[in-house]
């Protein structure tokens, strides 16, 4: 042996290695060895798949909203008409959209007739929020042309409506049947407004996994929702579709510059900004909390280490006589607790990863069986658990369960290079 051997030579694995598999009755840490290195395993495993889930969370909400929502909406402020009465509408949405597609950044601009109305169809109703758009507009929405489920011929568009899979369901309707449309907004008559009733073909049903726009959205031919809504001539708003969603900020003012003076824009970010950052949020506190579960699983490393150094006094003495520095002796305790901390991060990554690569089918056993569904998309908007495993957060996962199961490993490692040989032998 080398008086001044290499740090983490050979000899250093060798014993650290006969150390963690002695048996109990040699003084070895087996048992406990095992037990942290499950309770890392499990820890870092549970972490994976929280961040992998809360990260497809988000990333999915934002796909839904971005690929069947506008990125931004331009509307006009309320002005008083010459019967003293408020308009909101948009009479020039033609000159306007030209405006706004000529912004940079800006793929399309489309005017959209919205309205709120009762849907009846075989005895049941509903209330959902009819969108009036043109054909050639509706076929660019991502989520609607290429659907998650879709029955029926989009091309057809212009001959009734396009449902979705949640009022189907809700009002029992099919392609091909007839819904009526009941808007409150109907035809003034001598004996007061009457509500104006529509009936309509469906000729599409198109289901894009988020429950709140399956559930309660209408699709109508841009032309006939203005006879519907009383919009001759008007729009209620201007849809503008850009190239990079992501940068909606930094047009809002070109946006409102070429909106003009009456002009105020709604981005996908005003709507959503808040649940989105509340999402972020939740997923740093979740792996806070988390990381303390791996840190109580990694502190079964220092019970181990104490005992392992109580038991192995005798050889501490011994291996120091012989000339083996303080130095050695405090890493071949180290490689213990380590190994333990690197074998339970390897096998956490491992589990999480594969939990998280096929939870859809974990779940669809879950729900067979427990017999009902654990996840409710009325209250989740989507229909399935969503995951998205990053490198970064793995890798963020990896970082903190080492860097834990190093820095505890240290003390009792100290403490056992700091054995006088003498007072270990005394005994013996």
């Amino acid at each position: 042996m080398s008086p001044n051997p290499a740090p983490f030579a050979a000899f250093e694995w060798i014993i650290a290695w006969r150390y963690l598999r002695a048996r109990r009755k040699e003084g070895g840490i087996s048992v406990i060895a095992w037990y942290a290195l499950i309770g890392v395993m499990l820890g870092v495993g549970t972490l994976i798949v929280v961040q992998a889930v809360m990260i497809g969370f988000r990333e999915e909400f934002t796909e839904r909203i971005l690929g069947a929502n506008a990125h931004a909406s331009i509307y006009y402020t309320a002005e008083m008409d010459e019967f003293g009465n408020r308009d909101r509408q948009v009479r020039d949405y033609g000159d306007l959209a030209g405006r706004l597609a000529e912004v940079d950044g800006v793929d399309r601009a489309t005017p959209l007739v919205k309205g709120q109305v009762m849907a009846s169809a075989g005895g049941r109703a509903a209330g959902v929020e009819v969108y009036g758009t043109r054909l050639e507009d509706l076929q660019q929405v991502p989520l609607i042309a290429d659907p998650e489920t879709g029955w029926g011929d989009l091309e057809r568009f212009d001959e009734g409506i396009a449902i979705g899979t949640g009022v189907a369901r809700e009002l029992g309707a099919a392609l091909g049947d007839v819904v009526t449309l009941i808007s409150p907004e109907g035809m003034d008559t001598p004996f007061g407004t009457q509500p104006r009733l529509n009936d309509y073909e469906v000729v599409f049903i198109f289901g894009v996994g988020r429950f709140d726009i399956d559930r309660t959205r209408v699709y109508m031919p841009f032309t006939e929702a203005q006879a519907y809504f009383n919009r001759e001539g008007s729009a209620d708003e201007v849809e503008v579709m850009l190239s990079d969603p992501s940068g909606v900020d930094d047009l809002v003012w070109p946006l409102t510059e070429a909106a003009g003076p009456r002009g105020q824009v709604w981005t996908w970010k005003n709507a959503n900004g808040a649940f989105l950052s509340a999402l972020d949020v939740e997923r740093r506190v979740m792996f806070i909390i988390l990381s303390l579960v791996v840190l109580i699983a990694a502190l079964n490393i220092i019970s181990g280490l104490v005992m392992l150094v109580k038991n192995k006094g005798r050889d501490i003495g011994i291996l120091r006589t012989m000339g083996l520095s303080r130095a050695s002796i405090m890493r071949v305790f180290f490689i213990c607790g380590a190994s333990i901390g690197v074998a339970g991060t390897v096998l956490g990554v491992v589990l999480g990863c594969l939990f998280a690569a096929n939870i859809q089918e974990i779940q669809a056993l879950v729900e067979w069986v427990a017999g009902g569904s654990v996840w409710n998309p009325e209250v989740r908007f989507l229909t399935e658990i969503p995951a998205r495993l990053r490198f970064l957060d793995v890798l963020a996962v990896v970082v903190m369960a080492l860097g834990l199961s190093f820095v505890i490993t240290i003390p009792p490692a100290r403490n056992a290079a700091r054995m006088n040989p003498v007072e270990a032998l005394r005994y013996e």
